[in-house]
C-alpha cells in the first residue's frame, strides 16, 4: 500500500524531516498532497486548497496563528486545520520580555553606538535607561503566551495586568508603563493600537509587539514616536513583513527584530513534530489530532 502523499512549503529542521520521510511521501508540490505542512508565510486560501484537490485531507500549520489559513475555505472542502499550540509559549514569551529590557535598558542602542565607533567614556549620566521593576506591564491578550509573559516579567518586579476580552483597552493603555501585544490576528484585532490607542498611553510608556505585524498601524506608531506621544517600540513582527515602515528604521527609541519570537532550535523542532502528529493522527490513525484548529 502506498503511502500517504505530504507535502511542506519550505524547509523545516532536520529532525522534522526524518520524522516525515519515516511516515510519508514527501511531494514537491501540493498537487495531489493528502497532508501539507505550511509555514505561516503561505496564504492556505481556497484557490491554494483547490489546488491541492479534493484529496487533501489535513493542513499542519507551522505556527500557533492560523491568520495565514481561510478556515471557512478548508472547512467547506471537508480539511481539517492543526496548529502548534504550547510548545513555543516560553520561548515567545522570553523574547518579549528580552525586548522590553532591550529597549529599556537602551541595549541595542548602545549597541548600535559602540559599533560606530562613536566617542564615548563612562559616565555616571550616560545612557540612562530603566528597568522592569515597578514597572505597570499591561499584556494585551491573555492566551498561553500572555499569561507567561506576564509571569516571566513579574520576576523582573513588573507589575503585570491582563487584558482581555471585555476590557476597555484604551482605559487600560492609559495607566500602563509597558504594552505587550499577544493577540492573534483578526478582523477585529487588525489595528487595534492604531493612533487612538496610541495616544491614550502616557508619553512614557513603551509599546512591544511579539504577536502579528498588523495588530499595529505601523505609520501611526511612526508618527507616535517622532512625536513623543509614546516613548519607545519594540517590533519582532511587521505590517508588510518582512518589509518594515521605513520612518522606524532611523529611530534610536526602537528595537527591531526579524520575527524570531519561536525561533530557538528546541521550539521550532517541537512544532515541527506536532505538525508531523497531526498528519499521522489524521493519515495513518483516521482520528482526530489534539491540536486541531478546526
Amino acid at each position: 500500500m502506498s503511502r500517504p502523499r505530504v507535502h511542506v512549503t519550505a524547509a523545516v529542521p532536520v529532525e522534522v524531516e526524518r520524522a516525515l520521510v519515516d511516515a510519508f511521501e514527501l511531494s514537491d508540490t501540493p498537487e495531489g498532497a493528502d497532508g501539507i505542512v505550511t509555514m505561516l508565510t503561505t496564504c492556505v486560501d481556497g484557490a491554494f486548497l483547490d489546488r491541492a484537490g479534493p484529496q487533501l485531507r489535513v493542513v499542519a500549520n507551522y505556527a500557533v496563528g492560523v491568520n495565514n489559513v481561510d478556515l471557512d475555505a478548508a472547512a467547506l472542502r471537508g480539511v481539517l486545520v492543526a496548529n502548534t499550540p504550547d510548545v513555543l509559549t516560553r520561548a515567545t514569551a522570553e523574547l518579549a520580555v528580552g525586548l522590553m529590557l532591550a529597549l529599556l535598558r537602551r541595549i541595542a542602542e548602545g549597541d548600535r553606538f559602540v559599533r560606530r565607533r562613536a566617542p564615548w567614556e563612562f559616565s555616571l549620566e550616560f545612557m540612562l535607561g530603566s528597568g522592569l521593576d515597578g514597572k505597570r506591564l499591561l499584556v494585551v491578550g491573555a492566551g498561553r503566551i500572555g499569561r507567561e509573559t506576564a509571569r516571566l516579567a513579574e520576576a523582573f518586579g513588573a507589575e503585570p495586568r491582563l487584558a482581555g476580552r471585555g476590557d476597555d483597552l484604551h482605559a487600560l493603555l492609559g495607566d500602563a508603563d509597558v504594552v505587550s501585544l499577544h493577540v492573534p490576528l483578526t478582523d477585529g484585532t487588525r489595528h487595534l493600537i492604531d493612533a487612538p490607542a496610541l495616544a491614550a498611553m502616557p508619553p512614557t510608556a513603551v509599546l512591544v509587539n511579539t504577536a502579528r505585524g498588523p495588530i499595529v498601524d505601523e505609520r501611526a506608531l511612526v508618527a507616535a514616536l517622532e512625536a513623543g506621544t509614546i516613548a519607545g517600540a519594540a517590533l519582532d513582527v511587521y505590517e508588510r513583513e518582512p518589509e518594515v515602515e521605513e520612518g522606524l528604521l532611523a529611530l534610536e527609541n526602537v528595537v527591531l527584530t526579524p520575527h524570531l519570537g519561536s525561533a530557538t532550535r528546541d521550539a521550532r523542532v517541537a512544532m515541527g513534530m506536532l505538525c508531523v502528529e497531526a498528519l499521522r493522527a489524521v493519515l495513518l490513525e483516521g482520528r482526530r489530532p489534539a491540536n486541531a484548529v478546526r
